[in-house]
């Protein structure tokens, strides 16, 4: 009975000892992220989520919209560039990889298709925050067609960067969820064919 006691006790000892330690490490993490967005728990816990359904990186980090069946690349690139302009976004460049791939490979590729969105004032304002939001300009959306011959549209998730630590200057953050609205609707109206 004492040699159960004793190695009760150990036990016991390392896991008091163990938790101790964990606390030291996380503590100081736990309060810092206590100075981020009420929303940044939910943002990872989404990310988290995608993640372990995927098993996909990528996958947990993009918003996916279905082009609805019928509508060709050019519908789906006439309703985006449409729904840009009223929104005061402009078509800043256009990348057709399925071109470039077809002339380095001598084979015809699917249909994929960049398109970069910016507005150059925004975008000025998210770099006098940070320069690191550079990595997220100018907003791009891939129009693509999946070995199905499915129509896709694809973008960046921006909750990460609007809601994903210390909140943002309540100025910029209005102008990003502005911006993230913006290229919501493209999507959605490009998977729609709304003009």
């Amino acid at each position: 009975m004492n040699a159960i006691k004793g190695i009760l006790t150990v036990i016991g000892l390392i896991t008091v000892i163990g938790l101790i330690l964990v606390t030291i490490k996380v503590m100081p993490y736990v309060s810092q992220a206590s100075e981020f967005e009420p929303e940044a728990a939910g943002v990872y816990l989404d990310m988290a989520k995608k993640l372990l359904e995927t098993g996909n990186a990528a996958e947990a980090t993009v918003w996916k919209v279905k082009v609805n069946e019928g509508l060709t690349p050019e519908d789906v690139e006439q309703s985006m560039k449409s729904i840009a302009s009223s929104n005061n976004i402009k078509n800043v460049g256009e990348l057709p990889l399925y071109r470039e791939v077809a002339a380095m490979s001598g084979q015809d590729y699917r249909f994929v298709k960049i398109y970069m969105f910016c507005n150059a004032l925004t975008a000025a304002k998210m770099l006098d925050f940070n320069d690191s939001f550079s990595a997220y300009l100018p907003c791009r959306v891939a129009l693509i067609e999946d070995l199905t011959g499915q129509l896709w549209l694809y973008s960046l998730n921006m909750d990460m960067m609007i809601y994903g630590g210390k909140p943002l200057p309540p100025e910029l953050k209005e102008t990003a969820i502005g911006v993230k609205k913006t290229i919501l609707e493209i999507m959605k109206g490009g998977a729609e064919g709304d003009f």
